[in-house]
């Protein structure tokens, strides 16, 4: 993955999230990554409502986000990211717990790139982590600056 690409992280539950980061890492992608634990905080980040930590103009990111959060659940922020001009050509990835083919159809219906969901066995998650590692190695991810430049690959 192109070094310049930041994985932020939307998730709630700690060690879930240790899991993502420490799997993503094994999987050979050594990006930044920003956490969240709630959906209030992504959406400020993205939105630049947010003082530090703020998205930063020509940067490339990608999201990985949790459907169940406290303040502002993943659907309302993908739906956010979506319909904003800046920000709807971000790859979305939201990797979750939930499996409801409704909740599923809904995500792809609002733009949603990708859906995880997170097995409860412990070596199945790790084992879908570090497939998804693999995979961010070899996506393109557009800027969010409005231009038309593309990160190749992840580092």
């Amino acid at each position: 993955m192109n070094d310049d690409i930041v994985i932020v992280i939307g998730e709630d539950d700690d060690g879930h999230a240790a899991l993502v980061e420490r799997n993503i890492k094994r999987a050979g992608v050594i990006n930044q990554m920003i956490r969240f634990k709630n959906g209030e905080e992504v959406w400020a980040f993205f939105s630049k409502k947010s003082k530090d930590p703020s998205r930063v103009p020509g940067k490339s990111y990608l999201l990985l986000l949790d459907i169940r959060m406290p303040k502002m659940d993943g659907i309302e922020v993908l739906r956010r990211i979506k319909e904003d001009h800046e920000l709807k050509k971000m790859p979305v990835i939201m990797v979750t717990t939930t499996d409801d083919p409704g909740e599923v159809a809904r995500c792809h219906q609002l733009g949603c790139n990708n859906y995880i969901i997170k097995p409860v066995d412990y070596k199945k998650f790790v084992s879908a982590i570090q497939q998804l590692g693999l995979f961010l190695k070899i996506v393109m991810i557009p800027h969010l600056n409005g231009d038309n430049k593309i990160d190749n690959n992840l580092n």
